[in-house]
């Protein structure tokens, strides 16, 4: 219950913010252009509480699935007096950038965020900007039957030259029905492999199944009391290079190496302080959530702490964020060309079990950091040029612009219909997705 309570209000705070950020911006730009606003509301619907101060209504309405900024002469279907604060009494691109203003607050909360993460505490695993060299490869995956090797170094995926494991893992988690193009370069060769589709589309775990497991170095970071690792001497800090003479090079690896060996005395090789040293223990068995399987009792997670100065935390501020919108773009293309899954989508129950998540983190900075990608998500999804949303908005003034005239009430209205019953059946849709997520089995159970 404890959980469920941070979920929703984390999820509120996280969803009024981004939504606050973006309205505002739409009626800062209106004001300076003065452009009359009757209403700012937080939410949809009937109005549950608020205050007038001058000509503008500010609420809290009761569907807290958005909001809104009402401003006069907006909506092209109703009559206009011709006032010159009325939004169409003014030159078009003033309309435009009132249009932009509202994604462009987002996207700018994104950078200023990220930035302010990247200075103040940015801890993520070590290996998501490291070079994306294979350390393991499961049996019968469909990386093995592509012939990836441990050691490859992924090269080229997806178009993306030369990328890091966080590239990697953005390119295969959006790849959907279609192989996945990539190149390896083992010794001095560079391979062409082609991974056949991984997953149905349906389950966001299976979708990112591809089946390795990046190279890192196994370096003990928690060791777990009365087990056979603590017993035989072994201590945080210490680095695994092989167990039984056999080279080791992903946690994973150690992981299968245990369950083939059993309840079999091994010999792990580590290095503490440059110096090798060498340790007998018994692996037992142990059951977590029901699964049964062989331990030492370690566990090997490195992180990497950045506290960057103000330039360069906004420096990388500005590269993440343009790499996350291209991918943003790359999956809605994808999604029209039905290469991949609309399931991947995640709704207002997604974004509550994330936001819970990053809220029972330590410190602030795991929920500024997903704020910051919902609110880039936001701004970029706003943008996408569908009439209701403001990329909609923005691409009919530039078609009047081109052809110096309004498009036609009865055209307009047509359009506004027809893309308010498409939003209503992707909302559903969403959702819908997220309700089959949260429940589990529940997928398996539909027909």
């Amino acid at each position: 219950m404890n959980s469920f309570l941070i979920a929703v209000v984390s999820m509120a705070v996280v969803l009024g913010i981004m939504i606050l950020v973006h309205e505002f911006g739409h009626y800062a730009a209106a004001k300076a252009f003065g452009v009359r606003v009757d209403v700012f509301s937080i939410g949809f619907g009937k109005r549950l509480v608020g205050f007038r101060k001058g000509e503008t209504d500010y609420r809290i309405s009761a569907l807290p699935l958005g909001g809104y900024v009402k401003m006069a002469g907006e909506n092209p279907l109703e009559a206009h007096s011709g006032a010159p604060d009325e939004f169409v009494s003014h030159p078009r691109w003033q309309r435009l950038v009132i249009a932009v203003a509202g994604p462009a607050m987002n996207i700018l909360l994104a950078v200023g965020l990220l930035t302010g993460v990247n200075m103040v505490h940015y801890e993520h695993p070590v290996y998501l900007d490291q070079p994306a060299v294979i350390g393991w490869v499961m049996e019968n995956s469909p990386a093995e039957k592509a012939g990836i090797q441990a050691g490859d170094r992924i090269v080229r995926i997806d178009g993306a030259q030369n990328p890091t494991w966080e590239d990697v893992l953005l390119k295969s988690a959006i790849q959907g029905n279609k192989p996945l193009e990539l190149a390896v370069q083992r010794g001095d060769q560079v391979l062409e492999k082609q991974i056949a589709p991984f997953g149905n589309g349906t389950d966001p775990e299976q979708i990112r199944n591809i089946g390795w497991v990046q190279d890192e170095p196994i370096v003990v970071t928690q060791m777990e009391a009365k087990m056979p690792a603590a017993k035989a001497g072994m201590r945080v800090g210490d680095q695994i290079v092989a167990i039984d003479g056999v080279s080791v090079r992903s946690l994973m690896s150690v992981i299968r190496f245990l369950q083939k060996n059993g309840d079999k005395p091994v010999e792990i090789s580590a290095l503490r302080n440059g110096q090798e040293i060498k340790f007998t223990a018994t692996p037992v068995m142990t059951e977590d959530n029901g699964q049964k399987r062989y331990r030492l009792g370690f566990q090997s997670e490195p992180v990497r702490v950045d506290k960057l100065p103000f330039a360069q935390a906004l420096s990388r501020s500005l590269d993440e964020n343009k790499k996350y919108s291209l991918l943003i773009v790359d999956l809605v293309r994808k999604m029209v060309r039905n290469e991949t899954s609309i399931k991947q989508m995640e709704g207002p129950i997604g974004i509550a079990r994330a936001s819970g998540q990053a809220a029972s983190q330590p410190g602030w900075t795991p929920l500024l950091s997903l704020m910051a990608g919902i609110s880039l998500n936001l701004g970029i999804f706003n943008l996408l040029p569908i009439p209701i949303l403001d990329g909609g908005m923005i691409l009919m003034l530039i078609i009047e612009g081109i052809i110096r005239r309004d498009i036609s009430l009865r055209i307009k209205e047509r359009i506004y219909q027809t893309a308010f019953v498409f939003l209503i059946l992707f909302a559903v849709v969403v959702i819908f997705n997220d309700i089959v997520k949260a429940v589990p089995g529940l997928a398996q159970r539909l027909p």
